[in-house]
């Protein structure tokens, strides 16, 4: 096979080129369990042939929800597109009215869930869907109809019948529907053809130094299309992919697979950033010295500006500390792929000089979701921005507005039953409207400066872009949230959630005695030291954009809370209005 048009292609590709002994690896009763490419190919051919039983028709919707990343998920997902039906992945952390609302919009025929908790969650939904005929579970549930009953229903449907819908599967028919819950309003379904997803990992494959005997770990969720994009991306090259058994596991995980690659979002960086410091910090002595003397000289590293100097200090940097990063990330790593969200520059800076490159790209679901990458190929990384466009996507920068539009065969075909959305998105050109402000650096370098929507003006009539700022202060260890406030306001203020863990531990050491996080937070210490921690970026910031008040608050944000979406981004309407009292104490 030279030609992969269609996302089944892929595990057949591998199978011709690289097949491979421990294609999708999990941990199941504390032992890793191996699939091999021929396993995969044959038990989601068995998946086709079962739901071509259960009377699943090309064009029908089959939703996957999974609590965590699993084989079965991907032959689930290959087995699905092989009949030419329609893959429709949700968040397992959404609310059971996004459930419902979802179900029907999309008009599920089949669910295939993980765990008990999803099974009940859906369960609870399945009499107000009328188009959902069964739910099936990964894991084995007293009452619940296991997945291995779609793999076993079509033992008497032959393979012709399956080849004969996979050659009636063109590059522009429908592969997924993938619902974003953005910010505000009800999900909306983004329409990804087989071509999307297709020419995106295609597009991709020239920025990525890996090859066929790598091993990658997976752990962002799979029905995001970031994660989704490269695993396939993954099955393309050969490599092993090993999926971690939970969000808490990730650093034994690492520990175990050492793998050469993985994708993160900024937060999870951030995090390791910060118990990578705390280590530091808590080395004492001479140790401790060296630790911040590396530190200081990778927040200044330049991979375009470094004096022989500088390089002969991070030679030694390296072999004194930096080498110890590497061994606690698994000693293998070649490249972290960060997107979701903006990473802050200096985190590129010290993870870069710690050999420990940071991919930094950019994209959304809509566009499958790879705009642009950085990449060490071809003087291909300026920290700061998010890399050089891929070659078959187009952008340009809109000269009234600044924002940044897109055109290319990685763009959605539209959102499902949703004209009017569409038109606001794809313009009557192709150009789809991102709402991300951006410029271009060395003109080749696409930097991303703002958020259309989110930047705000104060009552004096300067803009803010509070994300940015936020991405800032999120670096001080004391700080695990931040939304920054202040539009038509005198001045900018913020909502600050603590990091708890290391705040508990900075009120034992000053003995400080409190009832719980409430009473913490409004002791006068505590409300100094954020503040403290606050100013010591707010430096970096105008005048006019500095924070100038703040509220502490004694809950994080969370999913469940409503506050954040599955994606972790803020929902700041919602969080707004949650907190009203306090935003009017910061301005009364």
């Amino acid at each position: 096979m030279d030609k992969i048009t269609r996302l089944f292609d892929f595990p057949y590709y591998q199978l011709e080129k690289n097949p491979n002994d421990d294609a999708l690896v999990s941990k199941v009763n504390g032992e890793w369990v191996k699939v091999s490419t021929q396993e995969y190919v044959d038990k989601a051919m068995k998946f086709s042939k079962g739901l071509v039983k259960m009377g699943v028709k090309p064009g029908e919707k089959v939703a996957l929800i999974s609590a965590n990343n699993r084989p079965e998920w991907h032959i689930s997902d290959i087995g699905i597109l092989q009949t030419g039906a329609i893959n429709v992945p949700i968040y397992p952390t959404i609310t059971e009215e996004d459930y419902k609302y979802i179900f029907n919009h999309a008009e599920i025929k089949i669910c295939v869930v993980s765990n008990k908790d999803l099974f009940d969650k859906v369960s609870s939904i399945k009499d107000q869907v009328p188009s959902l005929e069964a739910i099936y579970t990964y894991d084995e549930i007293s009452g619940a109809k296991h997945w291995t009953e779609i793999l076993e229903a079509g033992n008497d449907v032959d393979d012709k019948t399956i080849h004969d819908l996979m050659a009636n599967v063109k590059e522009d028919d429908l592969a997924s529907f993938i619902y974003t819950s953005g910010t505000t309003g009800l999900p909306k379904g983004v329409m990804l053809t087989h071509k999307n997803i297709v020419s995106n990992v295609l597009d991709s494959l020239d920025r990525v130094p890996i090859t066929a005997d790598a091993k990658a770990l997976s752990f962002l969720p799979i029905c995001h299309i970031f994660e989704r994009m490269i695993t396939y991306l993954y099955q393309y090259i050969g490599v092993s992919i090993y999926f971690a058994e939970s969000i808490e596991t990730i650093g034994d995980n690492i520990k175990e697979v050492k793998p050469h690659i993985f994708t993160a979002v900024p937060r999870l960086i951030e995090k390791v950033y910060a118990k990578i410091m705390a280590k530091g910090e808590a080395a004492g002595g001479i140790k401790t010295k060296l630790f911040m003397w590396a530190v200081g000289l990778g927040l200044k590293y330049d991979p375009q500006n470094a004096s022989s100097y500088y390089k002969f200090k991070l030679k030694i940097a390296r072999k004194l500390i930096f080498s110890k990063w590497h061994e606690g990330l698994g000693g293998n790593l070649q490249l972290i792929v960060s997107g979701s969200a903006a990473l802050e520059s200096s985190l590129m800076r010290v993870f870069y000089a710690a050999e420990i490159p940071i991919y930094e790209g950019y994209g959304l679901t809509e566009t499958s979701p790879v705009i642009s990458v950085n990449s060490a190929f071809n003087d291909g990384i300026r920290i700061g921005t998010v890399g050089k466009v891929l070659k078959s996507v187009e952008v340009k920068i809109d000269s009234d507005t600044g924002e940044i539009l897109v055109k290319g065969p990685n763009v959605m075909q539209g959102y499902y039953k949703n004209e009017e959305q569409t038109n606001e998105a794809i313009d009557a050109d192709g150009w789809f409207h991102t709402g991300d402000k951006g410029t271009f650096v060395e003109n080749n370098f696409l930097k991303i400066t703002g958020r259309i929507k989110q930047i705000f003006k104060t009552s004096g009539g300067k803009y803010v872009s509070p994300e940015l700022m936020e991405n800032k202060f999120k670096l001080s260890p004391f700080v695990e949230q931040i939304m920054v406030i202040g539009e038509y306001k005198k001045h900018p203020a913020a909502l600050v959630v603590p990091s708890f863990e290391k705040l508990v531990e900075w009120a034992g050491e000053k003995g400080i005695s409190y009832k719980d996080h409430a009473d913490l937070v409004k002791n006068d210490m505590v409300i100094a030291k954020i503040n403290e921690e606050i100013n010591v970026y707010n430096v970096d910031f105008a005048k006019w954009e500095q924070v100038k008040k703040i509220e502490i608050l004694p809950k994080e944000w969370s999913i469940e809370g409503g506050e954040l979406t599955p994606t972790l981004k803020l929902k700041r309407n919602i969080i707004l209005e949650k907190n009203d009292t306090l935003i009017n104490k910061i301005y009364s």
